[in-house]
């Protein structure tokens, strides 16, 4: 057990350098391309309510789809440290003008206000953000688990929501060792390819 947090913790460690290795012109193609990709998919038709992240330690920025969403006129929203569940995700409404403050991992997050709070059950696409992933859909994330037990409640609650993670091609290593708490990825999205893994 001791052997896989370890390997589990270099492997983190090695794929945060090399998403942080890459350079600004780098990272700009790949928030063009990942935008590519979802309207190769028809993603951006489909999403009426989405969530997304906004992107933090060389993470493959959102920022462009954010804005494709916007245009035309989907809800957006982001995830939010739940003030009062410790390890669990809120979902606020993200707009243009929406006031923002930075967590305690400095990633910045809307504003807490109850009427701009967003169900988890209403979205259409959750985008995720990963460390990495394998080609059965497998993600690894940060280590904190808050994408997990959201993913697991809502698996219960509303099994159609697509969850897609976001990620660089840099990424993609050859098969992760999961726990059963583990939520495998629908799809994955990089700015080259659109990796289906649906039934």
């Amino acid at each position: 057990m001791e052997t896989t947090i370890s390997a589990t913790k270099q492997l983190r460690k090695q794929i945060r350098a090399a998403r942080q290795a890459l350079s600004p012109d780098e990272q700009q193609l790949a928030a063009e391309g990942i935008v590519k990709q979802a309207e190769n998919q028809h993603l951006l038709d489909k999403g009426k309510h989405v969530a997304i992240y906004l992107a933090n330690d060389g993470e493959l920025d959102p920022h462009k789809l954010v804005s494709a969403f916007w245009q035309r006129n989907a809800t957006v929203a982001l995830p939010v440290l739940h003030p009062f569940c410790q390890g669990h995700l809120l979902f606020l409404r993200y707009q243009q003008d929406c006031p923002m403050q930075r967590n305690k991992y400095g990633i910045p997050e809307p504003v807490l206000s109850t009427h701009g709070i967003v169900l988890p059950t209403t979205f259409d696409q959750i985008y995720v953000p990963l460390v990495a992933f394998d080609n059965q859909g497998n993600r690894l994330g940060m280590g904190g688990g808050y994408y997990d037990r959201t993913l697991n409640t809502l698996k219960k609650n509303n099994p159609h929501t697509l969850v897609i993670g976001l990620a660089h091609d840099c990424q993609e290593v050859e098969a992760l060792t999961t726990q059963k708490w583990d939520v495998p990825m629908h799809a994955i999205v990089t700015p080259t390819r659109f990796l289906d893994f649906r039934d």
